[in-house]
């Protein structure tokens, strides 16, 4: 009953070993793990400049459609300011 339990302990502590030898070797992963990093801060350079991009993008658009827009409500109402100026002078001549 006392050499089983002994015959079983020195049969795992004789597999060890060459169950240790079988594995694979690791792989060193730093090199992988700086070209991630490379790869990360590219990644990133590139989203800031599409983003700056697009903000100058939505900028000039932006500023060219308010000019447009302020350009054509200022000829929308400068001949009406002139009628309009002139027509309360009239009223103002004629009161009723």
């Amino acid at each position: 009953m006392v050499r089983l339990p002994a015959l079983l302990l020195g049969a795992a502590l004789l597999c060890l070993p060459a169950a240790a030898w079988n594995q694979q070797p690791t792989q060193d992963n730093g090199g992988q793990a700086k070209q991630d990093m490379k790869n990360a801060g590219r990644d990133s350079k590139d989203a800031a400049r599409n983003a700056g991009r697009g903000v100058k993008h939505g900028t000039k658009t932006a500023y060219h459609s308010t000019q447009r827009g302020t350009k054509k409500a200022l000829n929308k109402t400068k001949n009406p300011t002139k009628g309009a100026a002139n027509g309360a002078k009239e009223g103002a001549r004629q009161p009723q």
